[in-house]
């Protein structure tokens, strides 16, 4: 493999690189796909698997409503282990003051063709028994989904390899600079393109990137079948998701094909350490169980950590890397990675072939957060 030369190489086979693996590799390119372990462990693992529309910003919005209509598009072909579910996204207001923030979303997503639909006290308990009583409503985004995100990106690397993608894993990269990728079993990859797509871990690869660490736990209890029925999010999510400094919990449950329950959230800066923290695994339960008392009751079999890849202005680094015209970079997509990777790669491929992107590129390129950097 010494010397074999390719048009891509992709660094980083979570799920974002196994989009992307897949984009070049049907759009005809030479490709080869590389990473330290297994194809979608990392972030991919430990995510949730949300496909969701998000509208934090218009550039949110446009790139991850893009991806999911890509997600809906593919998902006739999908593995049955992806489990690949559109059972919608509620976003749970606790009072009058979160109500009018679902009104507020409601009229935003249906502007931009979303739908939407506000639900009152009664027809959330209607939807969804187990929630408390008490709580003002609710906004339901019936096109979000979920998957089981490892299966998908095995899924996508595998259609990338039926284009001819090939796949080196095992070796951790030590470097990558002017179109050569340098692996610790000292093997040496060389492409016209190279592609970072190491979420949290991207800057060790590539100095200078505007890329923080979020570590996050996940909980998943037994199967609860018909428990839940619809992704639960608390709108005091969005609050708790956008703080920079502040550890912090929210509520949120996913239902899974297989009846278990996906418990979350949190999120911490400064956190290295893959270890379960058990004061933030506390809080976090407590917070699930606030909004759905009946928890409390039930066996979780599983804990684990992971780390988003977070960037200052919540938006993804998409594009070259300034100083080194073989270097691009897919990452930074905190906890997006899941929807937002098909658009991603998308939107990569059409940078370097030239053609005309469905969305805007610019509030994504690396470019506008890029620090000096030893890439000259």
């Amino acid at each position: 493999m010494n010397g074999a030369a390719y048009d891509v190489v992709i660094v980083g086979a979570g799920i974002v690189g196994a989009a992307c693996a897949r984009a070049f590799a049907e759009s005809g390119m030479r490709v080869m796909l590389v990473d330290r372990e297994i194809v979608g462990g990392g972030a991919t693992a430990a995510g949730m698997g949300h496909i969701v529309v998000m509208d934090d910003s218009e550039a949110q919005f446009a790139l991850t409503r893009y991806s999911q209509k890509l997600w809906q598009e593919l998902r006739p072909q999908l593995a049955d282990d992806i489990e690949y579910e559109q059972c919608g996204t509620i976003w749970v207001a606790a009072d009058e003051e979160e109500m009018a923030e679902v009104r507020r979303k409601r009229d935003y997503y249906r502007a931009r063709g979303v739908p939407a639909e506000v639900l009152d006290a009664r027809r959330l308990k209607e939807l969804e028994p187990n929630l408390r009583e008490g709580l003002a409503g609710g906004l339901l985004v019936p096109e979000d989904g979920v998957l089981y995100p490892p299966c998908a990106a095995r899924f996508l690397t595998q259609q990338a390899r039926e284009h001819g993608a090939r796949i080196h894993l095992g070796a951790p990269v030590v470097q990558i600079r002017s179109g050569k990728v340098r692996c610790a079993d000292d093997v040496e990859i060389a492409g016209q393109i190279v592609v970072n797509a190491c979420g949290s871990w991207s800057p060790e690869l590539t100095p200078g990137t505007e890329v923080r660490k979020r570590k996050g736990h996940l909980v998943i209890t037994d199967r609860y079948p018909g428990f839940v029925r619809h992704q639960l999010v608390e709108l005091g999510y969005l609050k708790s998701a956008h703080s920079h400094a502040a550890d912090s919990v929210a509520f949120n449950v996913q239902p899974r094909r297989t009846g278990q329950l996906l418990i979350g959230s949190s999120r911490q800066y400064g956190a290295e350490h893959k270890e379960v923290d058990q004061d933030i695994l506390a809080r976090m339960l407590q917070r699930a169980q606030e909004y759905m008392p009946l928890l409390s009751a039930m066996s979780a079999i599983r804990v684990w950590t992971g780390f988003r890849a977070a960037t200052p202005d919540k938006l993804p680094l998409i594009g070259p890397w300034p100083g080194d015209r073989s270097l691009f970079l897919a990452t930074g997509h905190e906890g997006l990675g899941i929807t937002t990777s098909l658009g991603t790669a998308r939107l990569l491929v059409d940078q370097i072939t030239g053609a005309r992107s469905e969305i805007p590129i610019e509030p994504y390129l690396p470019s506008r957060t890029a620090k000096e950097c030893a890439h000259v």
